[in-house]
């Protein structure tokens, strides 16, 4: 296991000896070396893809874990390749333990079908993914008879005031979809903490190398792997950090038993994906600071939040919490009515009119005025705007295709 030390042996006859690394590793060489290797019995470097359902049961006396997420019993449980995931992940964020769902979507669903039961209060950020969003608002009331209050997250003193003896989660996304607002987490922890509830942290928009939400009190650490850890828009999965017995609970209640397993060869890309994070994580980070920059002195842009910016509401709780590496998300809007915003998505050219985020291109989408979730949104947001995922591309490319747009639109 390497995410505090590693050692290099070289041959004897090679004359370099022993060189020992001591010390905790850099961000970008965790994300290479970090975690526990499963070497293959035929030596291979690249984790191979185990596509297998099934595993031999010992015959030598060793014991086995029949709950199946301690043992390879059956790939529903556990795979070699998922292991090595959630050691990766573990070894980057500093988690005990770690498990891997199908989606972003069956993580989040995982926490909150097993931490929570019927007549169990629940906070949660208003502000907030679709699917999170329906859940709450729908599902879980009405299916399971769980109480919610949808509050701003960003106001700390809101979520002091809705807590009740039966709150058991305070559910936060930070930075907040699509809105990009910053929450205080080590206020909310201490909240959270002081109530007997779990603090569980989605933090997708910013990925497991731009904000450590267990460092500041979350209880658990929730991503979308399809965004930023995997990065190339390619494999769906999602994952949970935390102590390993809250993951424990998950993995028994959600993986097992509800099924929600990652595929070895999803894992397999997303690991693979995984590795180069903290350098694309850098350089989305200071491409779309450098796209926000520019948005905030077009005179055809209405408004642009992104937490790099020091006009950016909680920008200062982004100084504390993102440590200088503010994500690839911006959300703004331009001038115009809907007729104008449509015609500027029709005239990008580099920029790609899609859904989800963080890939190597640049995806863009549009929340308009008639969403049923605009009203919960800061009244900045309620005229509808675009929420930006900005890739990899040269950021004065991506300038270049965001100017010619609004020029055809008339606006600039």
């Amino acid at each position: 296991v390497l995410p505090n030390r590693a050692s290099f042996l070289f041959p004897q006859d090679d004359m370099r000896g022993e060189y020992e690394m001591t010390g905790p590793m850099h961000t970008q060489t965790t994300a290479v070396h970090g975690g526990a290797r499963k070497d293959d019995i035929f030596g291979a470097i690249n984790e191979p893809i185990y596509m297998t359902s099934n595993y031999r049961i010992p015959t030598d006396g060793t014991p086995v874990d029949w709950s199946g997420i301690h043992s390879n019993i059956y790939c529903r449980n556990r795979n070699p390749n998922q292991m090595v995931l959630q050691d990766k992940l573990c070894a980057l964020t500093g988690a005990q333990d770690c498990a891997v769902f199908a989606s972003g979507v069956a993580a989040l669903a995982a926490v909150f079908t097993t931490f929570l039961n019927s007549g169990d209060h629940a906070i949660v950020s208003e502000v907030c993914y679709s699917a999170t969003n329906l859940l709450f608002r729908e599902y879980l009331p009405k299916k399971y008879g769980i109480e919610v209050t949808l509050l701003d997250t960003t106001d700390t003193d809101a979520v002091r005031a809705a807590v009740r003896p039966n709150t058991k989660l305070i559910h936060v996304e930070t930075p907040g979809n699509p809105t990009t607002g910053i929450s205080d987490l080590d206020a909310i922890a201490a909240i959270a903490q002081a109530s007997g509830a779990l603090l569980s942290v989605d933090a997708t928009f910013a990925g497991p190398v731009s904000i450590f939400p267990l460092r500041h009190g979350a209880a658990l650490e929730i991503h979308s792997m399809t965004k930023y850890i995997n990065g190339h828009g390619d494999s769906l999965g999602g994952c949970v950090l935390g102590n390993t017995d809250l993951i424990d609970r998950l993995k028994e209640l959600a993986m097992v038993n509800y099924g929600g397993i990652l595929s070895p060869f999803n894992t397999w890309l997303i690991a693979r994906g995984l590795v180069t994070a903290p350098l694309r994580m850098k350089q989305h980070s200071v491409i779309a600071l450098a796209v926000a920059r520019y948005l905030e002195k077009c005179p055809a842009v209405r408004f642009v939040w992104y937490p790099g910016l020091e006009s950016h509401p909680q920008h200062n709780r982004a100084l504390k919490l993102m440590n200088g590496q503010y994500s690839g998300m911006i959300s703004f809007d331009i001038k115009g009515d809907e007729k104008t915003h449509q015609k500027f998505l029709d005239s990008l050219h580099l920029i790609t009119h899609a859904v989800s985020l963080g890939d190597v291109e640049s995806l863009i989408v549009y929340y308009d005025r008639n969403s049923d979730k605009l009203p919960h949104y800061p009244s900045i947001y309620q005229e509808g705007f675009f929420r930006f995922s900005v890739g990899l591309e040269d950021a004065e490319d991506i300038i270049a295709d965001l100017k010619q747009a609004l020029k055809i639109c008339d606006v600039l």
